[in-house]
């Protein structure tokens, strides 16, 4: 196995399952509705604002990977507003997550190990780190709503 598939098997288990340190984002997503979803515990972000921005730092890396220079994320991309919260919306907003990692998870592959040694254009670290990143990231994210989801009984 070359250092692109080692990565693209870490983003896998953290998105998908078979994860070290416990449920990935998809498992921990399993089973909660859009009213859980969108219920706020205190001043944290709900369950649904946190899945927008697991679909949305997916998207900015993909695009990062694809040649986009890197520049400071306004905060409606960062965090998207969730505009409905009804079933159909929550089943979709599931689906662009799905879809948007599959994406990702395609350009990863397109990936060389040669090319992790490269800057990401526009920023100071490397491809490497990046893509590294967003598989941390998906996993810090998934801790969160597994914590929310225990803390809603």
């Amino acid at each position: 196995m070359n250092e692109v598939e080692r990565i693209s098997d870490q983003l896998r288990r953290a998105f998908e399952g078979e994860a070290w340190h416990g449920p990935a984002v998809r498992e921990v997503l399993v089973g909660v509705t859009a009213e859980q979803a969108a219920r706020r515990l205190g001043q944290a972000h709900t369950i649904w604002e946190i899945t927008l921005h697991i679909a949305a730092w997916e998207g900015i890396v993909r695009r990062r990977l694809g040649g986009e220079v890197g520049r400071d994320i306004p905060r409606e991309v960062d965090w998207p507003a969730v505009r409905e919260t009804n079933e159909a919306a929550w089943r979709h907003a599931l689906e662009e997550l799905e879809r948007g990692h599959r994406q990702l998870r395609e350009a990863v592959a397109r990936l060389s190990d040669e090319r992790l040694g490269e800057k990401m254009p526009g920023k100071e670290h490397t491809i490497y780190i990046e893509v590294h990143g967003v598989v941390q990231h998906d996993l810090y994210h998934a801790g969160q709503i597994a914590v929310l989801k225990k803390a809603m009984g």
